[in-house]
């Protein structure tokens, strides 16, 4: 069994989730907040000292068409950094629609508010990467 942590990187804050590769259940965690690349880095640090991940997932943004936008750099910039930083491997996942999904399951849960729930937002999406991140890995297997 083995740790990961998932990141779905904005540039406002930076939603977090942990997951076990032997259950494939992943959860959300507190999302990282601060702007500055020294602080984001050491709050990711702290995370990694603490759950000790065997690996790293991101998602990647795309358009609908899976075409490319300027966040899709900037997030794998992100990922090679968190590899060069950390040596773990990093993988990318595909996350077009993944806050759509997250805001549609906040909402089931009963916190209404778009802008409130934003932070909550960042992180339920990160854990919505990690579980398509399990399922795609559960397919390639068999």
């Amino acid at each position: 069994m083995s740790t990961l942590l998932s990141f779905d990187f904005g540039l406002a804050r930076i939603g977090v989730a942990v997951g076990e590769t032997e259950t494939g259940h992943a959860h959300p965690l507190a999302p990282i907040a601060e702007e500055a690349n020294a602080a984001r880095f050491a709050a990711i640090e702290k995370l990694l000292a603490e759950w000790k991940p065997s690996a790293l997932v991101v998602g990647l943004p795309t358009h609908l068409d899976g075409s490319e936008h300027a966040m899709t750099a900037r997030c794998r910039r992100f990922a090679n950094q968190l590899h060069g930083r950390y040596g773990l491997p990093v993988a990318l996942v595909d996350e077009r629609l993944s806050s759509a999904e997250a805001e549609g399951r906040l909402a089931e849960a009963g916190h209404h508010g778009w802008r409130k729930q934003k932070p909550r937002l960042d992180s339920a999406a990160a854990q919505i990467i990690l579980l398509q991140y399990f399922e795609s890995a559960k397919h390639a297997a068999t």
